[in-house]
């Protein structure tokens, strides 16, 4: 896990290296993305199994197929530089439309000003920035956090 990490932000500052405007401060940010991913990536198994047994245990559990994505949330404002996020939710439905969820896109605003919405939405792209494709029929049963 460790060495697939490393590997990953070498290429990316490899790839980087040239950019005079990477600060260390967005180095910072690749490293913890890239390092969220891949802990979302490698426990996603057990996350799920554990999510599962915790709901089962509460009398709660969901009957569905589920699993473990990561949450891809984008910010965009005007006149700043995007953010980019990621975490981690578990996703519920029939097993053919969990089999194309790739991640969960987290969409923010702000309803007349008193209300901020997070929309959490199942897509079938790691790349929902791109072009946002909601998969029907599956929705989010957990979300989480990871302590860092």
């Amino acid at each position: 896990m460790q060495a697939r990490v490393l590997v990953a932000v070498l290429v990316m500052g490899a790839l980087l290296g040239g950019t005079a405007a990477v600060y260390a401060q967005d180095l910072g940010t690749v490293i913890k993305t890239l390092g969220v991913g891949a802990a979302v990536k490698m426990f996603a198994p057990q996350l799920n199994n554990f999510i599962n047994s915790l709901l089962r245990a509460k009398d709660v559990e969901t009957k569905q197929t589920t699993k473990v994505v990561p949450i891809l949330s984008i910010s965009i404002g005007i006149g700043t530089p995007g953010q980019a996020t990621i975490g981690a939710a578990q996703v519920a439905g029939t097993r053919s439309a969990v089999d194309k969820v790739q991640a969960v896109a987290a969409l923010e605003g702000n309803f007349q000003g008193v209300f901020h919405v997070q929309a959490l939405v199942p897509v079938d792209s790691l790349e929902p920035w791109k072009r946002l494709r909601r998969v029907p029929g599956v929705g989010v049963s957990a979300i989480i956090d990871l302590k860092i």
